[in-house]
This record gives C-alpha cells, sequence and structure tokens, in this order.
C-alpha cells in the first residue's frame, strides 16, 4: 500500500503562501495568549463569579489536561481528513468555547467552556505545524517555522500585558472575548491563502486506529494531570487538597502508574498494528530517523526550560516589586521583542548555518540570559535590571523555539506531517508541564520554608502570627502587598519578598540547568540537509 500527499493547491495559496503564513501564525497566538491572558484575569474571575479554589484550579488546569491528552489523534487524523480542515474545526469549536466562556456567569459554565478551549486548541497547534511542513520547502521553511516559534515566545509574553490592560480597563471577560475578531481572521486566511493537504492511500483505506487513540489519551492525560497536580495534591502522601486519597497516598502516583500502563500499552499496540499493516495513531517508524528522534527529545528538555520559568517571573514583578498586573506584562515586553527580532533574523542566519547550529546558538543565549536573571534579581530590582536579559532570553527562544521544530519535521515524510507535527507538540507540552511541576515546586517551596525560617523568631514569640505567614503560600504571594500597606505586618512582606526572590532566582537556576542539558542533547542531532530553493519556491 503505498502513501502520497496530495496538496490541494491554487495559484493564489502559492502566490500569498506568505499571508497564509500570517493566519497559521495567528492561530498560534490564539492559543498561547489566551492560556496566559487567563492567569492573569483569575483574581478577576474569582471577585466576580465568587469561585471556590477547586474550580480556580480546574479552571487553569482542564484546558492544559485536554489540550496534552488530545494532540496525538487529533494529528493523525488531520492526516487523513485534510490539516486545513482540521485547523478550521478547531477553530470554530474555540470560538465557540470562548463565547461560552465570556458569558459564564458560574464556574461550572467557565470550566465546560475551557474544556472545550482545550479541545478546540488540541486541533489547532499540531495541524499549524504540518501546514508549514506541507506548504512551504526549503529555506522558506526555515523562516516559517522561526515566524511560527517566535510567535509562541512573543505571545507567551504579551498576553500578560494584553491581558493586564484588559482587566484594568474593560472586564475579565474581554480575555475570552477577544479571541473573537483573531477567529474570524484566521478563518479568513485559511480559507483563502492557504493550500488543503492531505494523506492519501492506494487500496484499502485503512480503520482508524481506535484503540491506539484511547490509549494515548488516557496516557497522557493522567501524565499531564499528576504533573500539575502534584504539587497541590502531594507527590506521595495525600495533601488536604486532594479529592481522595489510598491508605494516605495521593492520586498523583496512581496517575503516574496509569499512565505508566496506558503508554506502554500504546507503544505494543502501535508496534503490532505497525507490523501488521493497519492504521496507526502514531507510525513508530518515524523514531528510526535520527533528526526526528533526538529533536523530540531536545523538544521535550528545552520546554521545561523555556516556558517553566514564565510561570514565576510574572508572579514576581507583581508581588515582589509591586507592578500591576499590566505593569508586569510591560516588564516581559522585552522577552517578547527579543522573540520576533530573532524571527527577523533567522532568514540572514539559515543562508550561512544549519537549522540546528541556529538552535544552539538560541540555546546558549536562553542559557546566558537566565543565568544572569538567576543572579541579578533582587527584592528592590527593577524592570530596567531585568529587561536586557528578557530581551536575550527571547531572542534564544526565537532561534532555538522555531528551528528546532524544523529540525524535528525536516526529514518526516509530508504525507505524515500531522503525526510527527502532534509528536512533536506532544513532546513540547509534556516537557512544558514537566517544567511548571518542577520549577513550579522549587518556586513555591523556597517562598514557604524561605518565609517561615526567617520568621521563625517572631511566630515563636507571638504565635498569632502564624496565619498571616501562612497566608503567603496559600495566596502564592498575593498577600504580600496586603502586609505590606500595615505597619505591624511590613517586616513579614519583607520576609516574604526576600523568599520569593530566592525562589525565583532558583527556579532560573533549574531551568538554565535543563536547558544546558538540551543542548547536550542537541549535540546529538544530526543535520538534515535541505532541498535546495527553487525559483517557484522564492515566487
Amino acid at each position: 500500500m503505498s502513501r502520497s500527499t496530495e496538496p490541494v493547491t491554487t495559484d493564489r495559496s502559492v502566490r500569498y503562501r506568505w499571508w497564509g503564513l500570517l493566519a497559521i501564525s495567528l492561530g498560534v497566538a490564539l492559543i498561547i495568549m489566551d492560556s496566559t491572558i487567563v492567569s492573569v484575569a483569575i483574581p478577576a474571575i474569582v471577585d466576580d463569579l465568587a469561585i471556590s479554589s477547586t474550580e480556580i484550579q480546574w479552571v487553569q488546569e482542564i484546558y492544559t489536561l485536554l489540550f496534552a491528552a488530545l494532540l496525538l489523534t487529533w494529528g493523525r487524523l488531520a492526516d487523513r481528513v485534510g490539516r486545513r480542515r482540521m485547523m478550521l474545526i478547531g477553530v470554530v469549536i474555540f470560538l465557540v468555547a470562548s463565547v461560552l466562556c465570556a458569558i459564564a456567569d458560574s464556574g461550572a459554565v467557565l470550566i465546560a467552556g475551557r474544556a472545550l478551549q482545550g479541545l478546540g486548541g488540541s486541533m489547532i497547534l499540531p495541524t499549524t505545524l504540518a501546514l508549514l511542513n506541507a506548504n512551504f520547502h526549503g529555506r522558506e521553511r526555515g523562516i516559517a517555522f522561526a515566524v511560527w516559534g517566535s510567535t509562541i515566545g512573543g505571545m507567551a509574553a504579551i498576553g500578560p500585558l494584553v491581558g493586564g490592560w484588559l482587566i484594568e480597563n474593560a472586564s475579565w471577560r474581554w480575555a475570552f472575548g477577544i479571541n473573537i475578531p483573531v477567529g474570524v481572521l484566521i478563518i479568513a486566511g485559511l480559507l483563502l491563502f492557504v493550500a488543503e493537504s492531505r494523506e492519501t492511500r492506494t487500496g484499502a483505506v485503512q480503520r482508524l486506529d481506535l484503540v491506539g487513540a484511547l490509549l494515548s489519551i488516557i496516557g497522557f492525560g493522567a501524565l499531564v494531570f499528576g504533573l500539575i497536580e502534584g504539587r497541590s495534591y502531594g507527590w506521595w502522601t495525600a495533601q488536604d487538597e486532594a479529592p481522595f486519597d489510598i491508605a494516605g497516598i495521593s492520586p498523583v502516583p496512581l496517575a503516574f502508574a496509569v499512565a505508566i500502563a496506558a503508554l506502554t500499552a500504546f507503544v505494543l499496540v502501535e508496534r503490532a498494528r505497525g507490523k501488521a499493516g493497519k492504521g496507526v495513531i502514531l507510525d513508530l517508524s518515524l523514531f528510526r530517523i535520527p533528526s526526528f528522534a533526538n529533536g523530540n527529545v531536545t523538544a521535550l528538555i528545552v520546554s521545561f526550560g523555556e516556558f517553566g520559568l514564565i510561570l514565576s517571573l510574572p508572579l514576581w514583578f507583581q508581588n515582589v516589586l509591586g507592578y500591576t498586573a499590566f505593569e508586569a506584562g510591560l516588564a516581559l515586553v522585552p522577552l517578547a521583542a527579543g522573540s520576533f527580532l530573532a524571527s527577523g533574523a533567522v532568514a540572514g542566519l539559515a543562508r550561512r548555518l544549519t537549522p540546528v547550529v541556529v538552535v544552539r546558538i538560541g540555546l546558549v543565549l536562553e542559557i546566558a540570559a537566565i543565568a544572569a536573571l538567576a543572579l541579578l534579581i533582587r527584592p528592590d530590582s527593577t524592570a530596567w535590571l531585568t529587561s536586557p536579559a528578557l530581551f536575550v532570553y527571547g531572542m534564544g527562544v526565537g532561534l532555538a523555539t522555531a528551528q528546532l521544530t524544523s529540525v524535528v519535521l525536516a526529514d518526516v515524510p509530508v504525507e505524515r506531517s500531522g503525526q510527527g507535527s502532534a509528536t512533536q507538540s506532544t513532546a513540547r507540552q509534556t516537557g512544558s508541564a514537566l517544567g511548571i511541576a518542577v520549577l513550579g515546586t522549587a518556586f513555591f517551596t523556597t517562598l514557604k520554608v524561605g518565609t517561615e525560617d526567617r520568621l521563625a523568631d517572631a511566630v515563636a514569640a507571638n504565635p498569632m502570627l502564624q496565619p498571616l505567614v501562612d497566608s503567603v503560600n496559600a495566596s502564592s504571594g498575593g498577600s504580600i502587598a496586603a502586609l505590606a500597606a500595615d505597619p505591624q505586618t511590613a517586616f513579614i512582606a519583607d520576609a516574604a519578598r526576600a523568599a520569593m526572590t530566592d525562589g525565583t532566582s532558583l527556579a532560573a537556576w533549574v531551568a538554565a540547568a535543563a536547558l544546558v542539558v538540551g543542548l547536550l542533547s542537541s549535540l546529538r542531532i544530526r543535520p538534515s540537509v535541505e532541498a535546495p530553493v527553487t525559483p517557484a519556491e522564492r515566487g
């Protein structure tokens, strides 16, 4: 049975492919910006809807859970039904979900809307990569991936800025409402400027791998659940927040056990179906491609270091330096600026260097910038001190993230772009969840222990202070401002600021260490030789 890709091209889609790139990049921006805006909007949502702490947690986490669990399934299905079609469906679902979130009058409705957003987002991300892989070639592909990667880094920084402005000047509901006009532009751009591509088969039509799909959803869903809930529910011993426990053991180890069992069964099922010539969710033969296998490992490690840090910095800006949500967003703009600038530099670098070398340059910039942040930040720092490091960090993200994607997919046959893109997206999402879990644990543990150690003598002399000390950790530092405003408790705020700064610094060092491992892992990637650019590709 032979396989090929059927590109449904038109003169318009070829002539205006760069406009198509804009539409695809806006799709990435939609899902990345939305997740960061929601993080900023949580306090306003709590005030308006009076939702419980459990509901707050699920507003943020149900999106990530469904998003990560469904990436592989939708990526494979996109190969069959059409990548542009799948992305269009995902955008429509995301817009409907955004409307539901914007009009939500209770925590339950908001959680349902966020779940639906996760479903739509899981259709969008892998298909954006597959469409770029199918519609761009040669050096143009590297440039397209650079724009895609810079959009991820830039939107992760711009999201808090946009969210802060909307919350201060309009309503938290606009954090979701802003998705509507953006989504309409994406739909128009996809229909007008992006060519469809799909896998076509000669011979019998293969049945969908429903068992593989179910196992991948259970496996990756349980894995990400364990990573994001470990700090709240307990990594082993059940905490008070845990919904249940088994002989005092947290549900998190159970989730990891389910993940291991399901993913092991997934690999065995996919291997058996592949040998029998049946359809699979993930063609394991892709991992025989050195650039794909080693690139995915590197992508997971790099995502650990890159996106875990985004958790602590906005909290540090707001709770230690006293910035508003909008001001914290402004402080992160240098990161976005560096990321977007890097996308412009890729075209020139691509003429002289291979993509894997550009990845390594980006990682070196990231490591240097994060180490500088870890060394320099203090409780009395300003954005002027952090801006240069964040700018360099953004340039590193723009170079490394985009070109790593190019490396991973360079040797993947176009007819399997959906599978390859979804696998790469799943690796990144898993790495991001792992980074948030590990760096978040380091950050919040240092905040808690550091605050308690600094105030141990004061609490021993006056036990009535203990609830105020506990409030720092319970609010993720949000109570620092109120404590600082009262002269009688200002010393608690000072101790908490110092502890949060130490936590941010530790998280930065851990992120830098992860990126060093990612850099070493990239040495295993053999450069792929792209085909030369033809006159037709130059347009």
